[in-house]
């Protein structure tokens, strides 16, 4: 494996630990620390219309991709980009912000690590 190779595959190594342990962010960080680093990632998608970290692992937004759909891709399916595009971009990191408020404000869950 080239040196080029293998540091490809090591960002899409870590945006994909960092895309999983986003998913589990309401249940094990504080609010206070989810909250603003999914906002963050809602912002990112919303002012320049694309992942930062995906053109680390030399995948191109041009025909509507995205991190989830790459990973779809490699697994060996044809997902709808356009859709996982909308749903991610549009309703998954607001749904797991309010889902973090929900969880910890409303019902007084403590989050598992800190």
């Amino acid at each position: 494996m080239t040196s080029g190779k293998l540091k490809t595959e090591a960002v899409f190594l870590l945006h994909l630990l960092l895309t999983i342990g986003a998913l589990f962010l309401p249940f094990l960080v504080s609010w206070q620390i989810t909250v603003p680093v999914l906002l963050l990632v809602i912002a990112q998608h919303a002012i320049f219309g694309r992942c930062f970290m995906l053109s680390g692992h030399e995948v191109s937004e041009d025909d509507g991709s995205t991190f989830y759909s790459h990973v779809i891709e490699r697994l060996g399916f044809q997902p709808n980009k356009k859709a996982i595009r909308f749903f991610v971009r549009k309703i998954l990191y607001a749904l797991l912000t309010i889902l973090t408020l929900i969880w910890q404000l409303l019902l007084n869950n403590n989050p598992l690590l800190f």
